[in-house]
Parts: C-alpha cells; sequence; structure tokens
C-alpha cells in the first residue's frame, strides 16, 4: 500500500502514460519489481493493452509522444516498449528515432522481449470475440469430427483448462473424453 501511495502522489492520481483518471492501479514494469522505482501508476486500459489481454489501439497509444519524455525511468521503458510494439506505423517510427534511452534503461526494457511483438499480433478470441486466456473453460458451439478418431464431440461439451496454440491465435488445445485435441477458436464460446 505504500508503493500505490507514492505512486498516488508522483503521478497526481492519473495514469502515467495517458493521464486518464479511472480504474488506476500499480503496474510492476519489472519483473523484478516491488519497489517504486520500477512500478508505474497505471489505468485498466493501458495495463490490458500492454498485457495483452485486448486488442491494442493505436490511438490510444499516441499519448507515447508525451510520456516516451518523462523524467521516470519506468515510464519510459514502458513508452519504449509500446512504441516498438508500433514500430511498423509511421507515428511510432518517427517518436523512435527521436526517443533517447540510457543503455541501462535500454538493458531493462529488453528483458521481458515484448519489443519484439508487432501491434499486429493476433490474440485469441472465441466466435463472440470474447479474448480466450490459458486455463479457461469454453463450450464447443457446433458438432466436432476429431481428424485421425473415432471422437465425435458434440455442441455444448465444456473443455476445461484450454492451451493456447502460441503460433496460431486461431487454434486452441483442449482435452475432450480424456483425449488432447486441436480445436479452431470459432467453433468455441468463452464461459
Amino acid at each position: 500500500m505504500m508503493n500505490e501511495n507514492q505512486l498516488k502522489a508522483r503521478s497526481n492520481n492519473a495514469c502515467e502514460i495517458c493521464e486518464n483518471t479511472d480504474n488506476l492501479s500499480v503496474y510492476s514494469v519489472s519483473s523484478r519489481g516491488g519497489n517504486v522505482e520500477k512500478e508505474i501508476y497505471c489505468c485498466e486500459k493501458c495495463i490490458n493493452q500492454i498485457e495483452k489481454k485486448e486488442q491494442l489501439d493505436a490511438n490510444h497509444w499516441q499519448v507515447l509522444s508525451g510520456s516516451m519524455w518523462s523524467e521516470i525511468p519506468a515510464v519510459k521503458v514502458v513508452s519504449w516498449r509500446m512504441l516498438n510494439r508500433f514500430k511498423n506505423e509511421s507515428w511510432a517510427a518517427d517518436l523512435l528515432e527521436m526517443f533517447y534511452l540510457e543503455d541501462e534503461y535500454t538493458d531493462w526494457a529488453k528483458e521481458t522481449g515484448d519489443h519484439m511483438e508487432d501491434a499486429d499480433n493476433r490474440l485469441h478470441q472465441d466466435c463472440n470475440g470474447n479474448i480466450l486466456v490459458g486455463g479457461d473453460t469454453v463450450t464447443l458451439i457446433k458438432d466436432l469430427d476429431v481428424k485421425g478418431s473415432s471422437l465425435n464431440a458434440k455442441i455444448g461439451t465444456a473443455v476445461r483448462n484450454i492451451r493456447l496454440v502460441p503460433d496460431n491465435p486461431e487454434q486452441i488445445e483442449g482435452k475432450i473424453e480424456g483425449q488432447s485435441i486441436v480445436i479452431l477458436t470459432k467453433f468455441v464460446k468463452k464461459q
């Protein structure tokens, strides 16, 4: 709680990235976080997009043209990571050319590998567009014949504890009747 109070004071009760004042919480910028220098006070929308729980909104992130100049290293690190996700867009490429990040902070910014991913990185979504995460339970919306097996998965079958196929956002893995299968996300609904 001490960190949160310090961050509230430092940020004037606004998101340190986009200056939004709603749904704010502490976000740890480092996997080795725990102190206020490695945390930022951030809105729910920024956090969800940083953590890839929501599709990236380029219009929202154009605020990085301001936050990239912050004196707070954690804010600069997040700004650098997010600009690199949008590096294929001209506005972000222009900002990255102007961006200066000290060597020690560049190493910190690169520690997660987040900067390597593209803004076009698509998320796993069910038939209704709900974002799927590993461990979710989904329901089949169609009878499915499992290739190479006599198994026929019926509509309404619950598939618990799904796993996301890393390189294909249109596929998940799950068990039906004890058998592991790959299922297309367009045939499932999140519970």
